[in-house]
């Protein structure tokens, strides 16, 4: 089953007992986002926040993947069992989710599917909308076991770099990538990874939604070969590399993972080389 969902799918699942909805919505803006609706959620869902609680609260960069022992910890506070099936949305289409997704494909959980369209196509379809989240009323069960080969660091990387059985694909636009404008964060250096590729996550958008397999591969072909032995994503903190991870998951690309850090990390060291 594909990992991407439509909200007719989501509706016939409602009376589904292990069906758990996230909002995975973030609350800062993503350049080509369209617009939030910050005040409508899908009715029966939780809010899962990857931005302020399921992070890492001692690192300085942004929502960085949690320990092993935390994400489980949160998991079964806000009611998720080793046996929900999770879909995930955000509040202005698929931007935030893709990476919720991820989260969780790293931590083991197989039945876990984002929302493509998020809240705007559940709410094209003429679907009900709520304004609070469900109370989470029991602890679930979930224990999931991270896989540190999902979320990789700075210095694995740069190890990368010239390996020509690797390669980094850089999410962000051709622009910052080029270096032909400034970083949105103060102090980030321009440019790019030694040796990476750009393909900017709004080429495999419709709009909101990611687009439908065929024009995914269209998009994705010129850009990465099929035979490296591991595809690594970036992007400026760690969230719009889920999108194009996701698009070349559904393609068939395999063994694939994010850079946690993205250029945040990478623009913000000057011991580490850019191009």
């Amino acid at each position: 089953m594909s990992p991407l969902v439509t909200p007719q799918w989501l509706n016939t699942q409602a009376t589904n007992s292990n069906l758990v909805i996230l909002d995975a919505s973030i609350t800062f803006q993503i350049p080509s986002e369209t617009e939030k609706d910050q005040e409508n959620v899908i009715p029966g869902s939780i809010r899962f926040d990857y931005d302020h609680v399921f992070c890492d609260p001692d690192s300085k960069l942004p929502h960085m993947m949690p320990s092993e022992a935390r994400f489980n910890r949160l998991a079964q506070q806000i009611g998720l069992n080793n046996e929900s099936v999770i879909v995930v949305y955000d509040n202005s289409g698929t931007f935030a989710s893709p990476r919720a997704w991820w989260m969780f494909k790293a931590m083991g959980h197989k039945e876990v599917y984002v929302l493509n369209g998020g809240l705007t196509a559940w709410k094209e379809q003429g679907y009900p909308v709520a304004q609070n989240y469900k109370e989470v009323t029991r602890e679930g069960n979930f224990q999931g076991t991270l896989n540190p080969n999902y979320f990789v660091d700075a210095s694995y990387v740069n190890m990368q770099i010239n390996e020509p059985s690797s390669l980094t694909v850089d999410a962000r636009s051709h622009q910052r990538f080029n270096a032909e404008v400034p970083e949105p964060r103060a102090g980030i250096r321009s440019g790019h990874i030694p040796n990476s590729v750009c393909l900017p996550f709004a080429h495999v958008m419709d709009k909101y939604r990611i687009k439908a397999p065929e024009e995914l591969k269209e998009e994705l072909s010129p850009v990465l070969p099929t035979d490296k032995e591991q595809y690594l994503f970036s992007c400026g903190s760690g969230v719009t590399a889920c999108i194009i991870l996701l698009a070349a998951h559904t393609c068939g690309y395999e063994n694939l993972a994010v850079y946690d850090g993205s250029w945040t990390e990478w623009g913000g060291n000057s011991n580490l080389p850019i191009e």
